[in-house]
């Protein structure tokens, strides 16, 4: 009787995954511009997806004339590898400008950020590249860095080299610039290309509040927020602002359901266009990177320019923008395809397609069609194992099996110990 008891609530508790049925996606999308011949095809995912499929995109299932066809998705988000710090080699001076030497990381890079400790300051940095450290040098160009934190123009230690994949990097800065100053650098690798984005949330409505520019967005559940440009007027013609962005994020599931999170990133923006000590100097930076959404309900953006004792900056609009995230797969010809969501029942898929996968670069890119409703579409039966949907049960089996087994102990207790 007792493994009979067990049995049974083992059978209670059990569960079977949870497939993918056509029926009970809420959505679907027809993919438009396949290509005539088998080949490699890709298709941007724009946010009406992410808002309305699952977090993580768990959901997400590609039908071809009606049967599950494999994919992957390829995440163009910024970050892949950390910027690497980088320690100067050989610094001192040499017919009066400072000079010194850096060993670069594998692969390709472009910019380079400078970490100089002076002050209100301009200079000039010539940069070389080389394979050794006596091999051959290439001249990379001349760039100019500033410092005006002074006059409130900011600053930029930014060398926007030549994309590059030279072991070692020459430095040479003309400027009221000495050894001590000089910190060091910073190196991103550059990804394959550059990543494409969408707007998420757009907005021309600013208004002013102690002495700062006030934008407001409501941004969709689930959808990626990677980072926020500023589109400026053509006045004031230069500038530099420090930015803060505050995003408030309902919670998404039970037990979070009600609750909310604030989190607060910052950044700045600038724009110099000048002549000064002969140098010219253009320079903008109007994009502030964002560290990737956590899944909500809905999330409130606040993004705010201090504009301290200056006037506010025209703004033409602020702009929320996700970087592009791609579905790919190999197209077969002749064939409708679809894709779902809209079900949050389901566990994210795992393909062998997508454990291989490999970016060619030849791929196609499709298109998605309007999103639309299932025709189809009916709610999924409640599979939620029983114990789950009748919670009151599991107690009364219980208190029954406590009752059994003490009935069976005082028993058994009798008869070992007759009167």
């Amino acid at each position: 009787m007792k493994l009979g008891i067990l049995v049974l609530l083992l059978a209670a508790v059990a569960t079977s995954p949870v497939l993918p049925d056509a029926r009970y996606f809420r959505y679907e999308r027809p993919l438009l511009n396949t290509p005539p011949q088998q080949l490699q095809t890709c298709v941007a995912l724009d946010p009406a997806v992410f808002e309305h499929s699952a977090p993580l995109l768990s959901d997400l299932r590609l039908y071809r004339d009606g049967a599950e066809a494999p994919y992957a998705i390829r995440f163009a988000a910024p970050g892949a590898a950390a910027p690497a710090k980088i320690a100067p080699l050989n610094l001192g001076t040499q017919n009066g400008r400072v000079v010194f030497d850096a060993e670069m990381p594998d692969g390709s890079y472009s910019d380079v950020d400078l970490d100089l400790r002076e002050k209100d300051f301009i200079a000039t940095v010539d940069v070389t590249g080389s394979h050794s450290p006596d091999g051959e040098k290439t001249k990379l160009g001349t760039f100019t860095v500033f410092d005006f934190t002074g006059q409130k123009l900011g600053r930029s230690m930014v060398l926007h080299l030549p994309q590059s994949d030279f072991r070692q990097l020459h430095f040479r800065i003309e400027g009221p610039i000495k050894p001590e100053d000089v910190s060091g650098l910073t190196v991103e690798r550059v990804s394959e290309g550059e990543p494409r984005s969408l707007t998420v949330a757009e907005n021309a409505q600013a208004r002013q509040k102690d002495g700062e520019t006030v934008v407001e967005f409501t941004v969709p559940g689930n959808v990626p927020v990677d980072r926020v440009e500023f589109v400026a007027e053509a006045s004031p013609a230069n500038f530099s602002r420090n930015v803060t962005m505050t995003v408030t994020r309902a919670g998404k599931n039970p037990p979070d359901s009600g609750r909310s999170e604030t989190f607060t990133y910052s950044g700045s923006i600038l724009r110099f266009h000048g002549v000064r000590d002969g140098h010219r100097i253009d320079e903008e930076r109007l994009k502030v990177d964002v560290p990737p959404s956590t899944l909500a309900e809905t999330a409130g953006w606040t993004v705010k320019i201090d504009n301290g004792d200056d006037p506010p900056i025209a703004l033409k609009s602020v702009r929320l923008e996700m970087l592009e995230r791609t579905l790919c797969f190999n197209s077969i010809p002749g064939g409708k395809y679809l894709l779902y969501y809209g079900d949050p029942a389901l566990a994210a898929p795992r393909y062998d397609y997508a454990t291989l996968f490999s970016q060619e670069s030849g791929a196609a890119r499709a298109a998605l069609g309007p999103e639309q409703e299932n025709p189809e579409y009916r709610p999924r039966p409640d599979a939620r194992p029983f114990t789950e949907r009748h919670p009151a049960l599991l107690w009364v089996a219980l208190v029954l099996v406590i009752v059994l087994l003490g009935g069976i102990a005082l028993r058994s207790a009798k008869q070992v110990n007759p009167r």
